[in-house]
């Protein structure tokens, strides 16, 4: 590993685990934690869960598998140029969407409508109470047992509310303090992630077209630079080299925008980031950029009415398995009949955001339809 900045995170600085661990062998903590979270089932489950097109339309749309292993590549360039600690922020990418529920944001707005009333579900609290509590791989302890470091960079987001209940993981939306800087360099790996490969998915399932993302200053911009290089360059391989060039230049950026804000705020140690504020960032002109790709693609991919058609039947399928599993628990399997450590309503929750897409929809079929076993 290269030398760490004074100001990453480190193995000395940690803040440990939550429960009593032997030290790894030939290997960090924050690889251990890596290594944890690529063998877990949850991890695995990955694989068949929707980023924005459910896994039986295509095989070569993104999962939440492909998609966390492109922020994982973007998180570790983008670390090593900041001398940041790699094995962290490798972890973190991999584990952020651990707790993501089938069928994308459909599913857990959906899944978070039915659990208005119990408090409610958030996929990166859900991500939290996987590597916690759902894992059962250790005889020693439940979850995976990874660091502190590695458990707050997974929570990107909490309300007052739920923070109150993380105890020394909560604090810092509290306090209004910051994550680790690995922590806040994962978070925007994944914004560059999932905007420019949702336009490479948008682009080969025909919801959106070249001439519409002409209108995007940061595609055309980037568009024109690979034409100007290759004359003539058309289809996959111009959507191609337009994006690489489009993420090269928001890492590029954030690397710079991000080394001129630790250079104004001099943090001399983990501690002195928390108490900072956010010094991971875009430039101005490219979080603008960025800011109107997203706008696109709300507007003309996830609003699309082919996408919306997915989105309404898989809200249909979540809230009909949770009112039929609240309604009668003993429909559950039996390990989430009785569970001592929450509510049956809870663990009814676990089960549906556990659920592949293709699981959730046989599990469907097979409470609904008279004809499944």
């Amino acid at each position: 590993m290269h030398e760490l900045a004074p100001y990453a995170a480190s193995e000395a600085s940690s803040r440990g685990r939550r429960h009593m661990d032997s030290a790894p062998v030939q290997r960090t903590e924050f690889q251990r934690d890596r290594d944890r979270i690529v063998h877990s089932t949850a991890f695995r489950r990955l694989e068949y869960k929707t980023q924005v097109f459910v896994n039986h339309e295509g095989d070569l749309f993104r999962t939440r598998l492909t998609h966390s292993l492109e922020v994982a590549q973007i998180a570790r360039g983008i670390a090593r140029a900041l001398r940041l600690n790699e094995d962290l922020v490798e972890a973190i990418s991999l584990a952020h969407d651990l707790g993501h529920t089938p069928f994308g944001h459909a599913g857990q707005d959906a899944l978070n409508e039915c659990m208005r009333a119990h408090g409610g579900f958030e996929h990166n609290l859900q991500s939290l109470r996987t590597v916690d509590l759902l894992e059962e791989r250790y005889a020693a302890f439940d979850g995976l047992n990874l660091c502190f470091e590695t458990r707050e960079g997974i929570v990107k987001h909490c309300s007052r509310e739920n923070a109150r209940l993380l105890g020394e993981l909560g604090e810092r939306f509290l306090s209004g303090t910051q994550p680790s800087l690995e922590a806040q360099v994962c978070n925007l790996a994944d914004e560059i992630a999932y905007n420019n490969h949702d336009v490479d998915d948008g682009l080969r399932a025909g919801l959106i077209t070249l001439e519409q993302l002409v209108e995007v200053p940061l595609f055309a911009e980037h568009a024109a630079d690979a034409r100007r290089h290759y004359p003539g360059l058309l289809g996959r391989r111009l959507i191609h080299e337009t994006i690489r060039r489009m993420i090269n230049a928001l890492v590029c950026d954030l690397i710079a925008a991000t080394a001129r804000n630790i250079a104004v705020h001099q943090p001399v140690d983990i501690a002195a980031v928390r108490r900072a504020p956010e010094l991971v960032a875009f430039s101005e002109s490219l979080g603008e950029a960025q800011r109107n790709l997203k706008r696109f693609l709300r507007g003309h991919l996830y609003e699309h009415y082919q996408v919306r058609r997915m989105a309404s039947k898989a809200r249909r399928i979540v809230s009909d398995l949770f009112l039929a599993f609240t309604s009668d628990v003993r429909l559950l399997p039996p390990q989430y009949q009785a569970p001592a450590d929450a509510a049956p309503v809870r663990r009814v929750a676990d089960y549906i955001a556990g659920m592949t897409d293709r699981y959730a929809i046989r599990e469907h079929r097979r409470l609904f339809c008279v004809d499944e076993g």
